[in-house]
């Protein structure tokens, strides 16, 4: 038969006479041999036609005998199992098992091929459909999960970038809350291998650069393929009841998730019953679900977490993390340490890391100590210009709002930000004084430092609990600097340490004279008495988190002016300056620079008379 099989392979068969074998082969079993023939052309390599050909005749042919067929065995123990079985029948089927994994072995390679052209596109989902169709009913009619996790794991360690494959797959199946769960179930696994593929190349050090920067390379493109399909599963929040019971497997699922088809069942039953009953079950069927699917959820993704991803995909992580992923984890607090972790880098990541943490910690119960500290330590005029300084905007505003923060720490971001209104765009500095604002209007213990003319006098008004962390020392050395000296170290990176409460914000009292008009009319807020809660409002951060020159020119062309300044001289202007802006100094011009004015001014005299006589000759030629 091996002889037979490999001269049918070399001769070229015809689309006609591949549809014969197919015909052949559903009809009866004598025609058994023609099964290898057609997987031959279930390759990425045949032509479209062909391969469309084959892959429907063997779904037909298989699709009826999945459930009979033995599981599969490992090839080390196939032989011995095999063995011992003489039955003809059970050899027949375990032979006939052994080439369905051939052919999901195939479909797999044509699945995540790269070709492009539009014949593929469809055979591609084809192919998913056939894929589905057995997962569906490869295991005696349950959930096969071993199938599925072999098309999960075909699209992670494809060398190809396959993004619209895992698009198909979320449009098409996703929608199916086994498919779901079965697929947190496999991206956890996937995740796990990966993170023990890294361990190992760290470990052996491989000598060839080029071989590690492969290694290094592939690993990377796998954990995009990985957060892609993760980020690809829609939240539990966005299905509605329908939804949320609708499998793929039609009669259950696999032996180890049973009770995930149990559970649905309830919601599905048609037995007469009050609507009481009714609605209870359907309640606590959801609610199991619901615990099991969050349960998968969870880890799946700190599993993923766990993984050394890739810059840009470590920030888009961060900058959904708190909307796609902590609600619904079952306990939230398993991610401190990656958000710990990530608020301690510094910079742009450490802002995309404060909106998770701080929901860690106002609706969890998370204790960060240095929380404030890094908080100031991110107050850099860069952070201005950053892409998400909306939202970090709105969370500063936010962490500084609990009357129970101390003075000295409220006066340390308040001296901070004042400092910086200097330094950064004019949108930056309304987003300061609208911050300024909110904190003296919060915390009046600190509007002392609206107005200060000397310093030392407030060094008895201190708060006990800045006494405490300031020692004698310092204490000595800044009563022996001189009034009228800013105590402030902006250079300092801890609140505590910086002497915010000995400075003033003489810095907003620049601003009154800042060159952008919206700045110096926004700045006379800060004139109201702001200890009258009653009297004030607090600021929408809001409001001024987004703002930048084109907002700002924008909302100064749309505002109405009542009065428009005129430059009006009763007599015109001999010079640019006049005697009284400079009062005691003297001009006096230069003899040389005085002749050539007036030989320039002669010439001009003289070329305007030569131009008045010419026009004047114009006017009698035209005349006459």
């Amino acid at each position: 038969m091996a002889t037979n099989l490999s001269k049918s392979k070399k001769r070229k068969h015809t689309l006609e006479e591949l549809k014969t074998l197919g015909q052949q082969l559903l009809s009866s079993r004598a025609h058994i041999n023609n099964l290898p023939l057609l997987l031959t052309f279930v390759s990425p390599s045949s032509p479209p036609q062909f391969l469309l050909e084959s892959l429907l005749t063997l779904q037909s042919f298989f699709s009826p005998l999945l459930p009979h067929l033995p599981p599969s065995f490992p090839s080390s123990t196939k032989r011995t199992e095999v063995s011992g079985k003489d039955d003809p029948e059970f050899i027949y089927k375990t032979w006939l098992r052994s080439k369905f994994d051939e052919l999901v072995q195939s479909l797999l390679l044509v699945f995540v091929s790269p070709q492009s052209e539009d014949a593929y596109v469809f055979l591609r989902e084809v192919v998913l459909d056939t894929l589905m169709e057995f997962v569906k009913l490869g295991n005696g009619g349950k959930f096969h999960s071993a199938i599925y996790h072999k098309l999960l794991h075909s699209i992670v360690h494809s060398t190809q970038s396959v993004d619209s494959v895992t698009d198909l797959l979320a449009s098409k199946y996703f929608k199916y809350i086994d498919v779901r769960y079965f697929t947190y179930i496999s991206m956890e696994k996937l995740a796990r291998s990966l993170e023990g593929k890294g361990i190992s190349d760290d470990k052996t050090g491989s000598a060839d650069e080029n071989s590690e920067s492969h290694s290094r390379a592939s690993i990377e493109l796998s954990l995009r393929k990985s957060y892609h399909i993760l980020s690809k599963i829609p939240s539990m929040e966005d299905n509605n009841e329908k939804s949320d019971c609708e499998m793929w497997s039609g009669s259950g699922s696999s032996s180890e998730e049973g009770n995930l088809k149990e559970a649905s069942k309830k919601s599905k039953t048609k037995v007469k019953m009050p609507k009481a009953e009714k609605s209870n079950n359907n309640a606590l069927s959801a609610a199991i679900i619901s615990k099991k699917m969050k349960s998968k959820f969870t880890k799946a993704w700190i599993t993923f977490l766990r993984l050394p991803l890739p810059v840009d995909i470590y920030k888009e992580v961060l900058v959904t993390l708190h909307r796609a992923v902590i609600p619904f984890l079952s306990n939230p607090i398993m991610l401190c340490d990656f958000l710990t972790r990530s608020y301690d880098i510094g910079g742009v990541v450490s802002v995309m890391a404060l909106s998770s943490l701080f929901i860690l910690m106002t609706q969890h119960g998370l204790e960060y100590p240095n929380f404030y500290e890094k908080l100031y330590a991110l107050l850099v005029p860069s952070i201005f210009m950053a892409k998400h300084r909306a939202k970090f905007f709105e969370l500063l505003d936010s962490c500084l709002r609990s009357p129970l923060l101390p003075a000295y720490l409220a006066a340390a971001f308040a001296k901070k930000l004042s400092r910086l209104s200097i330094l950064v765009p004019p949108s930056g500095a309304l987003v300061i004084i609208a911050l300024i604002h909110n904190l003296l209007r919060r915390h009046p213990s600190i509007n002392c430092l609206l107005h200060r003319e000397d310093g030392n006098e407030t060094h008895n008004n201190d708060s006990k609990a800045e006494k405490e962390i300031v020692d004698s020392a310092t204490v000595a050395n800044i009563s022996s600097i001189k009034p009228g000296i800013d105590h402030f170290d902006n250079e300092e990176s801890n609140p505590v340490k910086s002497n915010a409460m000995r400075s003033s914000l003489w810095e907003i009292d620049t601003l009154r004279h800042h060159y952008c008009p919206p700045v110096s009319r926004f700045v006379l807020s800060l004139e109201n008495d702001l200890t009258v809660r009653a009297k004030t409002t607090e600021i929408n951060i809001k409001d001024f988190s987004s703002g930048s020159y084109a907002t700002i020119f924008g909302e100064e062309i749309r505002r109405r002016v009542k009065q428009v300044p005129l430059a009006f001289y009763r007599t015109t202007p001999t010079s640019l300056f006049s005697d009284s802006d400079f009062t005691g100094w003297t001009f006096i011009c230069d003899k040389t620079e005085e002749s050539s004015t007036g030989k320039k001014e002669k010439n001009f005299a003289d070329m305007s008379e030569e131009n008045g006589h010419i026009s004047a000759k114009r006017q009698r030629i035209e005349c006459s």
